[in-house]
């Protein structure tokens, strides 16, 4: 349940705020309905890797991958845009994960488990 929420709402905050409202998301999905800190960071890292990726893919698809060529050549991927969409999903995934794990771990100091 807390991976859907995340998703969906993830991913409709994605076309309207900035990049770092998905730790808002997480946090408070998080501090909500989380059963474990591993179930937490997972969770949200799983859901906002398939947002942040999807958000990627859509914005690239339609200009050929031109841009993300072009910016894997600037970093030393060899150009492959492909290697770029992953580590973008994956950055987007631990800001996620840890901020769903930082609430988990925080209702659970607060003696609220």
């Amino acid at each position: 349940m807390l991976f859907f929420i995340i998703l969906i709402a993830g991913l409709i905050a994605s076309f309207v705020l900035p990049w770092w409202v998905v730790a808002i998301i997480s946090f408070l999905a998080a501090l909500l309905i989380a059963k474990s800190s591993a179930h937490a960071f997972w969770s949200a890292f799983a859901a906002i890797f398939i947002v942040w990726v999807a958000m990627a893919l859509f914005k690239s698809v339609p200009n050929n991958h031109i841009l993300a060529t072009r910016m894997a050549h600037v970093f030393p991927l060899g150009g492959h845009w492909l290697i770029l969409l992953l580590i973008t999903g994956i950055i987007g995934g631990l800001v996620a994960g840890m901020a769903a794990m930082s609430a988990h771990l925080i209702r659970r100091a607060a003696g609220k488990q």
